[in-house]
């Protein structure tokens, strides 16, 4: 994204994005779970109990849209973890991705086998997922956190200070930082660094409500917002830098230029990276290292989606913790199987487009529109003031109800538009529409269902912190 968007100058929209939206909806999401005490949709059934299904959504999408095909591709990383050791990749790695490790199918309707490398990978996921989420917050969550976060941090440095001392690191390093300017005149540039910041930060997971209501009463709010966007973005920024170094070598090794080395997606990690990694010495280890930053990340993001569904259901209904964290994951691991199979690769592709640039963005928007239309948004604003050390303005006010919600609105109008002209990578409309339209779409059916339930506890009649 940032060499398709003009190199540095894509940081400046990035930047702009980060302050203008990252930040104070990060503030919003920390504000309504730890204001309100409870997961998303629980927050949102005490802010006006008719939206409750809002906080629904945007968990089961996460959890049964997102989460299931992303422990597919932390399998994915967990194989290559394997395979690094030895190189089994080869000479083409294209090749080996897509017809030897995915065997990928004509189509989305051709679903053919389950491959097993990767269904075996996702019972170790899985597991994973289970075992953590089962010991709770502070032994199992907390826990895994404060474990993965440094590994995952030391393990980047490594590969960063690896990767720049790379022949020919320099060169990518310069496609990474030159700003080319004339990009920033084209809205697409812009509408992706909104969208970037928007994924990154997990906005409209409800993730963010669900951890801050785990939070001591007197949490620093916006310090924490600050802290937790800022080093999310710079660990973006700083990672980057072995990203295009590894390119850059790649590139100078084979005497081509960066443009023909860069892969788009998916097959930046599993077609380029492996090239560069068989071509530089020591690249057994480099890999290993690459592969294992990719599952840890995956992981510490994973049990967040389990996470914040199991909250959603034990606040409501009351159910025995260990209950539900078994039964979900179990039906994440079942429902994850479709990925698994030779058509993976397209429902995944399509899933994921229609949940990134509908399901989140909407959420997003109607976020905005509960607390600060619906809701009196100065009791938001009073309450972070009182426990945070940096005091949000009524500048604040003006974003969350004017300026965050228009600009997702321009971002979900054009995706549309693009939408309405072609049908996203040239899938069929049958595909698109039973696939992504449908899936999203029974997501929302089963939030309103969930919401129309009636409460089993009594953590819906529970103020929040601002009516004591």
């Amino acid at each position: 994204m940032v060499y398709e968007n003009g190199g540095g100058a894509f940081l400046i929209p990035y930047l702009v994005a980060l302050f203008t939206v990252g930040i104070p909806l990060l503030i919003l999401e920390f504000a309504m779970g730890h204001e309100r005490m409870g997961s998303a949709p629980l927050a949102c059934h005490k802010i006006r109990s008719n939206w409750e299904w809002l906080g629904w959504w945007a968990v089961t999408f996460v959890m049964f849209g997102i989460g299931l095909y992303y422990t597919v591709i932390i399998s994915w990383c967990l194989n290559y973890l394997i395979l690094s050791f030895n190189l089994a990749w080869g000479q083409n790695p294209n090749q080996f991705f897509f017809k030897k490790f995915l065997c990928v199918s004509s189509g989305p309707g051709v679903i053919g086998q389950i491959r097993t490398p990767i269904f075996m990978g996702l019972v170790i996921v899985w597991f994973l997922n289970w075992i953590i989420s089962y010991r709770g917050i502070k032994k199992g969550l907390e826990l895994a956190n404060k474990i993965f976060m440094p590994i995952l941090f030391v393990f980047t440095a490594i590969l960063v200070a690896w990767a720049v001392t790379l022949k020919g690191a320099m060169t990518g390093i310069r496609a990474y930082l030159t700003p080319d300017f004339s990009k920033l005149v084209n809205p697409k540039v812009w509408v992706d660094a909104f969208s970037q910041i928007f994924f990154t930060l997990s906005l409209g997971f409800g993730i963010m409500i669900t951890y801050a209501s785990y939070l001591p009463a007197k949490t620093n709010i916006t310090k924490n917002a600050f802290i937790t966007a800022i080093i999310n973005c710079g660990y973006s920024i700083f990672s980057g830098f072995a990203v295009f170094s590894v390119l850059g070598f790649m590139a100078t090794s084979q005497h081509q230029p960066l443009s023909k080395v860069i892969s788009q997606s998916i097959g930046l990690a599993f077609v380029a990276y492996p090239k560069a990694i068989s071509l530089m010495p020591g690249g057994e280890i480099f890999g290993v290292i690459f592969f294992f930053c990719l599952f840890v990340a995956g992981i510490s993001s994973s049990i967040s989606m389990v996470e914040t569904f199991s909250a959603a259901i034990i606040d409501k209904f009351g159910f025995n913790r260990k209950a539900v964290v078994s039964t979900i994951c179990i039906m994440g691991f079942i429902g994850s199987t479709v990925f698994t199979t030779q058509a993976g690769l397209f429902w995944l592709d399509i899933l994921d487009h229609f949940i990134t640039h509908y399901g989140l963005v909407v959420v997003g928007i109607f976020e905005c529109i509960l607390v600060g239309w619906l809701f009196k948004l100065d009791i938001m604003r009073k309450h972070i003031n009182r426990i945070s050390s940096i005091k949000l303005g009524a500048w604040w006010n003006g974003l969350i109800r004017y300026f965050i919600p228009l600009t997702l609105g321009i971002i979900l109008a054009g995706d549309i538009y693009v939408e309405l002209s072609k049908p996203y990578g040239g899938y069929s409309w049958v595909s698109i529409i039973m696939i992504g339209r449908d899936w999203v779409t029974l997501t929302l059916i089963a939030g309103l269902w969930i919401s129309s339930r009636p409460w089993k506890t009594d953590n819906h009649n529970t103020p929040g912190r601002s009516d004591y």
